[in-house]
Parts: structure tokens; sequence; C-alpha cells
């Protein structure tokens, strides 16, 4: 099953090409831990899912080109794409399509209401142009991954009208978002209302949405990977590594049957009510190549700490708050005392697999009451090393986790918006006061929803 990945805005852009090179990096990995008829069944079928290959043009033997992505790559300015595609290209492990990108002279200008209803109409039929000769390479399309960030306007404005497209255009195809939450000290002063403006149309068109915070994977990159003067490129190497881990070859384990664990088994096990649409990913571990030399740990400590990462909201083993337990009651205010889950998808990689006890993502104590236990938690498998970490896990979850940041970002957009700030800069690209009151009502009701669990 082929994801076709959209790649949209500056960020969207550089996640992509960050996501591609660590596929290509995990497949050409040394250390596999596995046979080498089970490799290359691995390699053989991530490429399927990821890349497109053909026979070279100057081959006498039949060798394959470079790996191509399955990606379409959008933004309103040349610089990002033309970056994105000359890394890959000075790579020489994979490369983008000629002519799978769309880009303009001028930007969004972070104005959510420039991309969508400027730059989104536009470019539609050029860009549902580019997606088309996508699909039409698949033997089986799995669905649509798009990369976006919440903060700017291209990525924002134009990715929420893309996928609004790509829904009226393929309805009964899988779409997942992936969004980058803006820092809560603020990278841009519009941010809070382009993220709500995006977010309200991401929840009514796409199947679910990965949220990425930058807060908490600059605590990733300050604090288990030891980088000093962290980039974005280091960011979105973290991001790139959380999307890899669950969308890399793995078999779903059901009772005594197993089955592929793809991105409609995902969305299918994580997203059980159409309301309930966020979802967060948890990794253990996460540490610099350094540290990985001296580093020992099992799979009862890893599978201890993801647990309580879940239950506490912790972005990483580090700091974990160990006090906060699954408990019935809740606080004053109303809310519960830990991280309550509807679903949870828990990821094995590497040796030993076969042997974890994962029977603590089971307690119903964890989940909301109305899902069931077989529906509640699920285990997929893979043998093969991930990044060469002996062990390696990844947790998904549909949680209340999700809704913290939103709420904080609802409270802003609100108190500008009662003031009408910065509001005539989107009024004069077509969009009405009411828009903004039906992204704030849309919200709202996803954040009562989630705190009612």
């Amino acid at each position: 099953m082929s994801i076709i990945t959209l790649q949209l805005g500056q960020c969207g852009n550089q996640v992509g090409g960050q996501f591609f090179s660590t596929i290509t990096e995990d497949l050409s990995a040394k250390s596999t831990g596995v046979s080498a008829k089970e490799n290359k069944q691995y390699i053989d079928k991530s490429l399927n899912t990821f890349f497109t290959q053909s026979e070279a043009p100057d081959s006498r033997d039949g060798s394959l080109s470079l790996p191509t992505a399955r990606a379409v790559l959008v933004d309103m300015e040349t610089k990002a794409i033309n970056q994105t595609m000359l890394q890959a290209k000075k790579s020489g492990k994979w490369a983008y399509a000629p002519n799978q990108g769309l880009s303009q002279k001028r930007g969004s200008g972070n104005n959510w209401a420039n991309g969508f209803c400027i730059h989104g109409p536009n470019s539609q039929d050029h860009v549902m142009n580019l997606v088309r000769r996508e699909v039409e390479k698949c033997d089986r399309l799995g669905g649509f991954m798009s990369l976006l960030s919440l903060a700017g306007g291209t990525g924002s404005g134009v990715g929420a009208f893309v996928t609004q497209s790509l829904r009226d255009e393929y309805p009964h195809s899988f779409i997942l978002n992936q969004v980058v939450w803006p820092y809560n000290t603020g990278e841009v002063i519009v941010q809070n209302y382009n993220a709500i403006l995006t977010l309200s149309h991401l929840h009514d068109t796409a199947d679910a949405l990965i949220v990425m915070e930058n807060d908490s994977l600059h605590k990733i990159c300050a604090q288990l990977l030891n980088i000093k003067n962290i980039s974005f490129a280091d960011i979105n190497n973290v991001i790139a590594h959380k999307l890899a881990s669950v969308l890399q070859p793995c078999q779903a384990r059901e009772g005594a049957s197993s089955t592929a664990c793809d991105l409609g088994f995902l969305l299918e096990r994580l997203v059980p009510h159409p309301q309930y649409k966020l979802l967060t990913v948890k990794n253990i571990p996460q540490m610099s190549e350094v540290a990985k030399e001296f580093s020992v740990y099992q799979w009862p400590g890893l599978m201890r700490n993801l647990r309580q990462m879940l239950i506490s909201d912790a972005p990483m083993e580090e700091g974990i708050n160990w006090n906060v337990r699954p408990v019935i009651f809740r606080t004053e205010s109303g809310h519960n005392c830990f991280n309550r889950s509807l679903s949870s998808l828990l990821v094995l990689r590497g040796r030993d697999i076969s042997s974890v006890n994962t029977d603590m993502f089971k307690d119903p104590a964890i989940y909301a009451p109305w899902v069931t236990s077989d529906l509640s938690s699920c285990v997929a498998l893979q043998p093969r090393l991930f990044r060469e970490y002996d062990q390696a896990a990844a947790l998904v979850s549909n949680s209340q986790a999700g809704v913290r940041p939103l709420d904080r970002i609802l409270s802003k957009a609100w108190t500008m918006f009662s003031s009408r700030a910065y509001v005539h800069q989107y009024l004069k690209h077509g969009l009405g006061e009411e828009d903004f009151l039906d992204s704030f009502i849309s919200l709202e009701k996803v954040v009562a929803s989630y705190n009612s669990l």
C-alpha cells in the first residue's frame, strides 16, 4: 500500500525532505538484526510504500534507478523546494521526481486567508494534477500524508485548502495530516489565528492529525540529543524519526493472527470516533550517536517509562513525573488528574520483541470507559532494528495530550480576536468574521469532547 506525501509550505518541505532521508538511512543501515531475506523484504516493502523505482535508462543488467519519492511539493516561494530537491539529489540515495513541485514568486505573507482564499484556489488545478500523476503510479493507494506547519501562511492556508481538495477528489482515501505546532513564545504575531483556522478545517476534512509541538521537540534536542545550538534541521530530524518509527513496515499483533500495520489500519484503530482525531507520538529510547555506544537498556524498563510518559503526558523519558497515576476522580475544575486516552498503538522494533510484556498498556483505567478493551490498545512488531537501535518503541496515542496546547492557543487567539487585532489583514483577502467564529466554536467543541473523557 503506497503513501503519497504532500509537502506544504517551507516547514512541510523541510520535514518531508528529512523524512525521506531518514527512511533511506534506515534502509541502508549496516546492523539490521535479521536475516538477509527478511531485510530484503523489509526494504522492498518500505520502498514500495514511499518511493517508486524504474529500470535505469542506461542499464544493461536490469538495475534500478534511484528511489523516487512519492511526493508533491507545494510552496508559494521557490527557495524551500529548490533546497529540498537539491539536498535529496546530493544524498545519492534518493531523489524527487522532476516537475513534481509547485512554487510561485510571492509567498502568503504568514496570512492564512491569503493562502486559503487566494493561493489555494489559484493553484488547485495544478496541485491536483500533480497528485493525480502520483496516484497513477500506485498499484494500491494506501492514502495521503500531508506535512505542514500551523504558524505560517502557505503551509497552513494552502495546506488546509489542498486537504479539502483531496477529500473532494478522493472521498474514500485515508488522509493523515502531520502538523507542527509553533513555539509558545511566538514565531509569527498572527500564529494563533493561523493555527485555529487551520486546525478547524483539518479536523473537518482529515482522518487524523499527528500533533508535533516545537517546544517539546526542542527539549528532546537539548536534553536527550545534547545539541547545543539547535536548528530547525535538528527539530525536523526528530519529527522524521517519530514518523518513520511508526510508518516503517511492521505487523500488528491481534490474537493469534497478524496484519500489516499500514495507514488504513493505523487510522482505523486510533480514531474510534470522528470527534477525536488528535494523535501524539512518543518514542523511547532517544539519544545521541555517542550515547548509544555506552547505553544499556532492557524492554521492561522501556515499557515502564513509556507507560508513565503516556499517563503523565511527558514528551521524553527524562523528567517523567512518577507521581501521576490513573484515577477515577476528577479535579474541582472537572479535569482528569492524568492524561486519559481513547486508544493507543504500541510499535516495538528490534531484538527480543516476542518476549515483551505489553499488558500494562491494556489497563482499562488509562482509557475512556466507553472504549472496549479489544479496541483500546494494539501492538505492532518488527524484529528488524530501527536506525540501529537494538530496542526501540513508539507509542501513538489518541489522548487528551493533543488538546492542552490547543486550549492555550484558543485562549490567546480569542483574546486577540475580541479586540479585532490584525483581523483586517484577513478580511481583505475574503475571509469574514463569521469564519473566525466558526473556527472557535468548532475547536471549543473538540476541547470539550476530550476534556469530558
